[in-house]
């Protein structure tokens, strides 16, 4: 987030000169603390780094009675470009997110069938909840914030409902029994039952951690990388190492 979070500073410093609390008070009226709220100390810590990198700089500094001292900061050139290069970077190119969900996928055979259906089913309740509060904020902002900022606000509402699709899709096969080699999953985890050889046809499907993502795609809903099972590492990913000089900003 930290290093995002510079990129949202270099753009509201771009529409004017700005001191942080100003800065921060922009980006909390447009939505942009939701998903991780600003703190003091590390706003401030990107504030100084962008600075130290040379992509704002400081042009006044004002008091009013006896409050302190405010920095107003400009966006300099440099960080005009960097803002608007990494922004096309963010844009345009696809990056593999990988997420605690797709973690526990990969080993859910680990774990008894009945007790992952009621985990999926719980994720399932968990998943609905957010997507009400997503709808609910997206209507409240709309008629106060331009579509502009609310767009990935948007995209975050559209990936918690393919989220919802896919894994109510799984836990139906789960429900009525269709999901691929669930007999020998659940024969499995009954009480002396020797684990899968590697004689046996079915042993990918059955040894703990072997179930992955690509095992999991619902017939007839798979679409995409779920139908190629094309999940493997990428690298590259917007982590501070991977971003070059940018990984600097966050301090």
């Amino acid at each position: 987030m930290a290093n995002l979070l510079a990129l949202s500073v270099l753009t509201v410093v771009a529409e004017r000169p700005m001191h942080p609390y100003e800065m921060a008070s922009v980006l909390r009226a447009r939505g942009k603390d939701r998903e991780a709220p600003i703190k003091w100390g590390s706003f401030y810590t990107v504030v100084r780094n962008l600075e130290k990198h040379g992509l704002i700089a400081a042009i006044e500094s004002t008091r009013q009675g006896a409050r302190p001292e405010r920095t107003v900061y400009r966006i300099t050139q440099d960080g005009r470009d960097e803002a608007e290069d990494w922004t096309r970077e963010l844009l345009g190119t696809p990056e593999r997110e990988h997420t605690g969900f797709e973690a526990g996928l990969s080993v859910m055979g680990g774990l008894d069938p009945d007790e992952v259906t009621a985990l999926l089913r719980r994720r399932l309740a968990l998943l609905r909840d957010r997507i009400a509060v997503q709808r609910s904020n997206l209507e409240v902002e709309r008629g106060e914030i331009p579509r502009l900022f609310l767009i990935e606000s948007e995209y975050a509402l559209a990936m918690s409902m393919a989220e919802e699709a896919w894994t109510g899709a799984l836990l139906a096969e789960l429900t009525i029994g269709t999901f691929p080699g669930l007999a020998q999953w659940q024969g499995y985890h009954q009480p002396n039952q020797p684990p899968p050889t590697t004689a046996d046809p079915t042993a990918r499907d059955l040894a703990p951690g072997d179930l992955t993502v690509r095992d999991l795609a619902p017939r007839g809903f798979a679409t995409g990388d779920f139908a190629t099972g094309d999940f493997a590492p990428e690298s590259g990913r917007p982590d501070g190492g991977a971003m070059g000089e940018r990984g600097g900003l966050a301090g």
